[in-house]
Formats: C-alpha cells, sequence, structure tokens
C-alpha cells in the first residue's frame, strides 16, 4: 500500500516516454538492468525508474502479474535499522503500530501521524530477531521521513534514551510478486517458504547469495516477497530469477506496479492518504493497533480514536467503478446527480487491466459512501456516471499459510 508517489507525478513522467531514454536523477543499484532490459526510464521521486518494459506494454504487464510473477525494483525506497534498548518505544512514540506485542521476525503495515491525526506517511515495521527493526518507508517522502526520525531520535537520546537510526545507503530492494513467485523462489533458497506468512521476515541465502532479507509482502495483492539485498549483488539476483524455468519471470515497472496497486485497493501516498487525511477516514483503522487506542499515546491519537469510537469523520475513502470511456483521474469532483451539489473528488483513477473496466479511488461526504450510490464524475465539457462499489476490485492472494 505505500510505496510511491503522487499518481499525477506518475501520469506527467509516463507522457515523456517518447522523450527520455536517459534521465538525471539518482539511480538505484539495478540501472544497468533496467537500460538492458529496455527499461523506459523517467525521473520518479528523485530516481532514474522504468515505468515499463520493451517486451510488454502496461496492461500487459498487469495481466502478467497476476498470472504468473514479475520482478520490480523497489530500490528507491528508503530502507532503515532503528537499534538501541528503546527501539520499540521510540518507534511507538511515532506510529500508531503495536510492536511490542509483534512476534520476532514478524511485522505490520503501520502510518506516521501529525498532531491532527493525519497520516505523514505509511511505512512496514518488522520486528527482527536481531538488535534492530527494520523499516521500509517511502521514497517520495524520504525528506521529510529521514530528518524526522533522526530528529526524534536525538531528542530521545538527549533524555538519557538509548536509540540509533541507520539507514541502508544504496542496498537493492527487490519485489517479487505474483502466483508463481514461491515456486520460482523456493528452487533457490534454503528457506522454507511454506512456513514463511504474510508479514513474515527472514535473513537467508538466495539464488547464491548470502545475506538477503526476504519479507512475504508487497504492493500488488498477490502473493509475493520483498528481497533486501547487497546492492552489489542485486543485478545477480535479478538475472538468476529471470533465467529461473518454475514459473514465467518478466521485469514490471511503475505503470504496472500502479494498476495492480489500485485493482487492490490500495493507497498511494500524495494522492490517496495524506497530512490532512486520518487513518480512520482513509478506511485504514486497522493499521491502530487495539493497545494503541487504549495507551493514546502517538500524536493525533485523541482525534483519531474518537472519530473511531463516535463513528464520527466527515469523509470516507471508496470504489468507483465507471462505465467505459474516458477514465476518472485525481482531483475530479463528484457530483450528485438529482442536486449537482459537490460531495466528494477522485484520488487515484486508471482503466483496470484486469476487469476490463475503469476504477477508481475517491472520498466522499460519509453520508453518500454506500455501495450503489451514484455519482457524476466532471471532467468539465464532459460527465461521466460512476458508482461506489466495494475494495479491492480484484480479490488480494495474500499468503496466509491457510487454505
Amino acid at each position: 500500500m505505500n510505496r510511491l508517489v503522487s499518481r499525477s507525478a506518475l501520469l506527467s513522467a509516463t507522457r515523456c516516454f517518447s522523450r527520455t531514454s536517459e534521465v538525471s536523477g539518482k539511480q538505484t543499484c539495478l540501472i544497468e538492468t533496467h537500460k538492458k532490459h529496455g527499461g523506459k526510464l523517467v525521473e520518479f521521486a528523485g530516481y532514474d525508474m522504468p515505468t515499463q518494459y520493451a517486451d510488454l506494454s502496461i496492461k500487459e504487464s498487469t495481466i502478467h502479474t497476476r498470472k504468473h510473477v514479475s520482478l520490480f525494483d523497489v530500490s528507491h525506497m528508503l530502507q532503515t535499522h532503528i537499534t538501541g534498548k528503546d527501539r520499540v518505544a521510540f518507534i511507538e512514540s511515532l506510529t500508531t503500530a503495536d510492536v511490542q506485542g509483534l512476534q520476532e521476525n514478524s511485522g505490520t503495515l503501520s502510518v506516521f501521524t501529525n498532531d491532527k491525526g493525519g497520516i505523514k506517511d505509511d511505512l512496514i515495521i518488522m520486528k527482527t530477531d536481531k538488535d534492530f527493526l527494520f523499516l521500509v518507508t517511502n521514497a517520495g517522502c524520504i525528506d521529510k521521513d529521514l530528518p524526522y526520525l533522526l530528529e526524534n531520535a536525538a531528542a530521545w537520546r538527549s533524555k538519557g534514551k538509548d536509540v540509533k537510526i541507520e539507514t541502508l545507503d544504496n542496498r537493492g530492494l527487490v519485489a517479487v510478486q505474483g502466483p508463481e513467485m514461491a515456486k520460482v523462489l523456493q528452487e533457490g533458497t534454503e528457506i522454507d517458504l511454506s512456513k514463511l506468512t504474510f508479514m513474515k521476515t527472514i535473513v537467508g541465502t538466495v539464488f547464491g547469495i548470502e545475506g538477503c532479507r526476504v519479507t512475504r509482502c508487497g504492493y500488488t495483492g498477490e502473493d509475493g516477497v520483498e528481497i533486501s539485498v547487497d546492492p552489489t549483488k542485486a543485478e545477480q539476483l535479478v538475472e538468476r530469477l529471470l533465467a529461473s524455468q518454475a514459473g514465467k519471470v518478466k521485469l514490471a515497472g511503475l505503470g504496472a506496479r500502479d494498476a495492480l496497486r489500485l485493482e487492490a485497493g490500495l493507497c498511494l501516498y500524495g494522492s490517496d492518504i495524506d497530512e490532512n487525511t486520518t487513518p480512520i477516514e482513509a478506511g485504514l483503522a486497522f493499521v491502530v493497533a487495539k493497545r494503541r487506542r487504549e495507551t493514546l499515546d502517538f500524536p493525533g491519537a485523541e482525534k483519531i480514536v474518537k472519530q473511531l469510537k463516535e463513528k464520527s469523520w466527515p469523509k470516507r475513502r471508496v470504489g468507483l467503478i465507471a462505465p467505459a470511456g474516458r477514465c476518472p483521474r485525481s482531483h475530479l469532483p463528484l457530483i450528485d446527480p438529482l442536486d449537482k451539489c459537490a460531495l466528494g473528488f477522485v484520488t487515484s483513477g486508471c482503466p483496470s487491466p484486469t476487469l476490463g473496466k475503469n476504477i477508481a479511488i475517491a472520498y466522499v461526504d460519509k453520508s453518500h459512501s454506500k455501495e450503489g450510490t451514484k455519482f457524476i464524475v466532471d471532467f468539465g465539457a464532459k460527465q461521466a456516471p460512476v458508482e461506489v462499489v466495494k475494495m479491492p476490485f480484484v480479490p488480494t492472494n495474500y499468503y496466509t499459510g491457510k487454505k
């Protein structure tokens, strides 16, 4: 659910395909792999990143991931270790997670919140069996997340607390996503993937590369892992995965990743969630751990818990289905078809390769958020009908170990 910057930035970058084979952002450790395989590079979140590759369109790549397995370079994301005996209390002071209650080598999706209950960023927190927590945060928020962590850690140390932030600069991060992931990866690792369930993490050897952290998670709605790898070995890892005969493995870029996450109903920071939206309004109440609802010791806790208890919040995130034709995009208003009043706005939208329909995520007045509610999306010169539907648009397939 985390993992990109705004969809408008992606769309702007995508329009530049014909003009940009060489761009000038920072580069991940997989830049030569992208060039070798015909990646169409754009500057995205400050990095030169592939939106797609020469062999598949975005539509084809999305469908391939749903049916087989795809590799995504997500090395632009910030990977961090938090060390020190006060590390758990420290990260809980900034997020809504119950890290204390996590088992070793397991993790959770969480959010940094501000004093008004808004979402500063979403992140993955893993509680390892070593002397550190492992965090993965959004590339587009590095410039605010890292100073936020460093400044708060310094404040804790000034009070005699033991906490330290260590960034894993330039380390590779490869997402392997799709129903064939397990059989492809299992042939190259001693890790028993049948025991590595959703949101569990382990370190092991993958295709001969030692020290890989494998976490069962992803941003596509499919079964998958993210592999944190030595940057000098990342290209080797990708090429060995591509050479596997256990499944049909393809590279995929940001274009397919955005379509996949939207089909799965997952939020995009900067579009679907931001500092003016609480986790409750975003339909993310599950990230506010039960114990933390009682302790009320994270930023904005009182507002967030009040919304939960009183079921009182003004807007709600919903899914929309639109007919064929022009697709609803971010910032477009949603109009009540009867009284012509604006009751919401679109935050993300795309043609769904899997469903063959236009889909979107939006915020609407809570009183108009029931499934089946109809709106008119206003394109300006033209308008089109849309209907509120349940998310995810495409069923998710996370591996829980249960049949």
